[in-house]
């Protein structure tokens, strides 16, 4: 059975709790990603998002170089130990109607696992199970 190790992306691009809203935007601007984990000396303490952006920044119309990373990051966010199942982490997000999981390893970050990276694994997984039964079918 597989394991979120198996899928989870291991370099986590990370933003230090201490910078704005605006050093936000530009990471993920410039790196071309949808989210960053917020850390604390090296600790993950959060998740910041472009919908966080959105919706706590440019929407009430709020200053992105002086507002805090910490008031509009999300503190409470779900995470999964690189050992869980697959499955388990799957049923974590929908449980909790979310796009991604931190991957903690004794509280330490070893990973993000996403739901491209699920639908990546289960298409593999598809693929592989049609050959099968393709060449079992011969």
């Amino acid at each position: 059975m597989a394991k979120v190790r198996d899928i989870m992306q291991k370099n986590v691009i990370t933003i230090g709790n201490t910078k704005k809203a605006q050093d936000a935007a530009v990471i993920l601007k410039e790196k071309e990603i949808s989210f960053l984990v917020v850390v604390n000396e090296g600790k993950p303490v959060g998740i910041v998002s472009e919908r966080d952006i959105v919706r706590k920044i440019v929407a009430d119309n709020n200053e992105s170089q002086t507002t805090p990373l910490e008031t509009i990051m999300s503190k409470k966010f779900k995470w999964v130990e690189p050992n869980a199942s697959i499955e388990s982490a799957v049923q974590k997000m929908l449980n909790n109607n979310i796009r991604r999981l931190v991957v903690l390893d004794n509280d330490d970050l070893a990973g993000v696992i996403t739901q491209t990276d699920l639908t990546e694994f289960l298409r593999s997984k598809i693929l592989i199970n049609a050959t099968i039964e393709n060449i079992e079918s011969d």
